[in-house]
């Protein structure tokens, strides 16, 4: 039935080897961020979770229907969020020699990072989502810009990807102090998405004061927070400002290249990539520019 209904040669991720599976162990986050719509709304605070042989035994039998796949990504709100289960799994995803990534809080030392990667984990998806204490405070994250610097530097030093994102309009919102941090730390690639207040979160309380609507007719996402001295339109514009000044900077530039000269298939589909950022950019400069002159 997987065969028959299920093509992933038809699915990318930028981040991603292709192809790819993704997969769930467990659901809920015990994290209490304020913006996060899942554990809030969906999921719930409590990590509900399979056992580490039933993860395997699956990721057995996938391994063993779809042998063409490069990488396996366990899409839990934060997988490693219960740390003895998840060494437990890597040990067994170790043995059967399967490449895996999955999310991650920015909290991990060095010793667990380098007992993932040495049981075949090869990247982490982390939400840093900003680059200011207070924000980080504010929005209850749990984890201090310091402690991110940390686990960055272990990932580097045990040769795990990170695919870093942020979030821009988060109160009290500092885009500069969160572009520079994205610079310094200088993870493999990034995604820079909007505040979404959704009804039902902690954030949403403040969205209510504001009168822009989340999504646009056109399916762009909208700013929906504004503060004293930042619009709504400042925050909009800021997202392909944030785009720019990180990847337009000769490192990421040259990782970018790198992949792209090691693979011929990778070297297409970064160059549809590029094609599609800067075509969804132009796009967004329009739409703002519209917002601007209706009345």
């Amino acid at each position: 039935m997987y065969q028959r209904d299920l093509d992933i040669e038809k699915y990318f991720i930028g981040y991603l080897l292709h192809p790819y599976i993704s997969t769930y162990t467990g659901r809920g986050c015990p994290a209490q961020c304020t913006f996060c719509l899942w554990p809030q709304t969906i999921g719930g605070h409590k990590y509900r979770v399979r056992s580490a042989q039933n993860v395997a035994d699956e990721m057995a039998y996938m391994k063993d229907r779809f042998p063409n796949v490069k990488e396996f990504f366990f899409d839990d709100d934060t997988f490693t969020a219960n740390l003895p289960r998840a060494r437990e799994i890597a040990k067994k995803l170790g043995k059967l020699g399967i490449t895996w990534s999955c999310n991650s809080r920015a909290n991990l030392n060095y010793d667990t990072i380098r007992f993932f990667r040495d049981h075949g984990l090869r990247l982490f998806l982390v939400g840093y989502e900003s680059g200011s204490d207070d924000i980080l405070r504010n929005i209850k994250k749990g984890v201090t810009t310091e402690e991110m610097r940390r686990f960055t530097k272990a990932c580097n030093q045990a040769g795990v990807t990170i695919h870093g994102t942020f979030i821009l309009g988060l109160p009290v919102e500092t885009i500069e102090e969160s572009i520079r941090f994205a610079q310094e730390l200088d993870v493999f690639s990034i995604q820079v998405s909007l505040a979404a207040p959704y009804p039902g979160t902690e954030l949403y309380e403040m969205a209510k004061l504001n009168k822009t609507d989340i999504v646009h007719e056109d399916g762009f996402q909208q700013s929906s927070l504004e503060y004293p001295d930042l619009s709504t339109e400042e925050i909009f514009a800021s997202v392909e400002q944030f785009y720019r000044r990180y990847y337009l900077r000769p490192k990421p530039i040259l990782r970018i290249v790198r992949t792209m000269l090691k693979d011929r298939d990778v070297f297409s589909r970064r160059c549809r990539e590029g094609y599609e950022f800067f075509s969804s950019m132009a796009r967004r400069r329009s739409d703002l520019e519209s917002a601007k002159t209706s009345p």
